[in-house]
Formats: structure tokens, sequence, C-alpha cells
């Protein structure tokens, strides 16, 4: 076992979890329940922004703050791919 495996930054381990489900639920706060400082969760509005083809204003990007606001924000906007 490497050096790296055992010393992985704590925002890959908290991506894992994410990306893996690891029991996250639907009203997950990002900072609250998931351990995302702020620049975890500009990196979160970035890949929304990638994924779904639009560019989310900053003064929206601010209230992004939790799974289910990240998931009614997308289902509502009109450009959402």
């Amino acid at each position: 076992m490497g050096v790296e495996s055992r010393h992985q930054p704590a925002s890959d381990s908290r991506r894992q979890k994410v990306a893996g489900g690891g029991g996250v639920k639907a009203d997950a706060h990002f900072k609250d329940d998931l351990g995302l400082d702020s620049l975890d969760a500009v990196e979160v509005v970035m890949s929304l922004e990638e994924e779904f083809g639009f560019e989310i204003p900053d003064n929206e990007a601010d209230k992004i703050d939790s799974i289910k606001a990240a998931v009614d924000f997308i289902a509502s906007h009109p450009k959402a791919k």
C-alpha cells in the first residue's frame, strides 16, 4: 500500500462518498451532512453547469447548498439538457 492510498485528500473521499451513494439522502446538506467546504460547493456548481449545459448565476449558486436544492434547481431550469 503506497503513501498515496493512505493519505487521500479529504475532498476526494467526500467525492467518493457522494458519487458512490454512501447512504447520502436527498435532503443531505453539503456542509453539515457531507462535510463539503465552500470550495467544494463551488466545484459542485461548476460540475452541474458542465453536466447540464448552462451557467448558474452566482446569486442562484449560493442557494444550492444541498442535494435537494441542486436537483430542484436543475429540474426547474428551462435550459437543462
